[in-house]
């Protein structure tokens, strides 16, 4: 997939590689929504955190990146922190050993705290690219917020995946996290960011990326 004339491998577990600054990119983590759901009565299994983390685990190994950005909505309340268990907080702590790591705050997690290590930004250039959590349309941006996901009819069957969203210009990363929902790519927020014809939907296949134009998706 390619950013603003930055070449990025789209990692089938949802996150973004970028080879040349050895750097990691995940979107809305969502951490301990299960439990923040039942905080409310809404009883989910709560095994959300240990998933997403799981699955975060398994792409930094695949990877070793130097530097990890967490995209914004790593936690999906501002006390979900305080809900995560000391096992969970030892693995992500483990995670940011011997790299950097920049918790980009979002909408859900505007305040995170030193106590999780790593650096908080609102948002981080490099060379052409700005990570944000929510996108503004500006060129050369990858943000995430949004949780595209992509609707198609494959033999004779529909299909819903998390998606990338890109036209080349700018990207929406999908949601990393296991609880977190999804926004179809032909939503009009999406029109609001892209250029429509260029518009397309990089889909989540169990052993491959799919790369299918939005307007083919319903």
């Amino acid at each position: 997939m390619t950013v603003a004339g930055v070449d990025l491998v789209a990692d089938l577990s949802g996150a973004l590689f970028w080879e040349e600054q050895s750097l990691l990119v995940v979107s809305d983590l969502h951490l301990e929504k299960g439990s923040s759901f039942a905080g409310r009565g809404v009883l989910l299994p709560p095994y959300d955190t240990i998933a997403t983390l799981g699955r975060l685990g398994a792409v930094i190994a695949r990877h070793d990146p130097r530097t990890v950005i967490a995209l914004g909505d790593s936690f999906h309340d501002r006390r979900a922190h305080h809900r995560l268990s000391a096992p969970n907080r030892d693995i992500i702590a483990a995670f940011q050993l011997r790299r950097d790591w920049i918790w980009i705050s979002g909408n859900h997690d505007p305040a995170i705290p030193p106590d999780l290590g790593g650096a908080v930004a609102e948002q981080v250039a490099i060379g052409p690219i700005v990570f944000r959590h929510e996108p503004s349309g500006a060129a050369g941006e990858i943000a995430g917020h949004l949780h595209p996901k992509a609707r198609v009819s494959t033999r004779g069957r529909a299909m819903e995946r998390r998606c990338f969203a890109c036209d080349g210009a700018r990207a929406v990363m999908p949601a990393f996290g296991a609880y977190a929902g999804g926004l179809s790519i032909r939503d009009a927020a999406f029109a609001k960011i892209f250029q429509a014809t260029a518009l397309v939907a990089h889909v989540l296949g169990d052993h491959r990326l799919y790369t299918i134009a939005a307007s083919r998706c319903y």
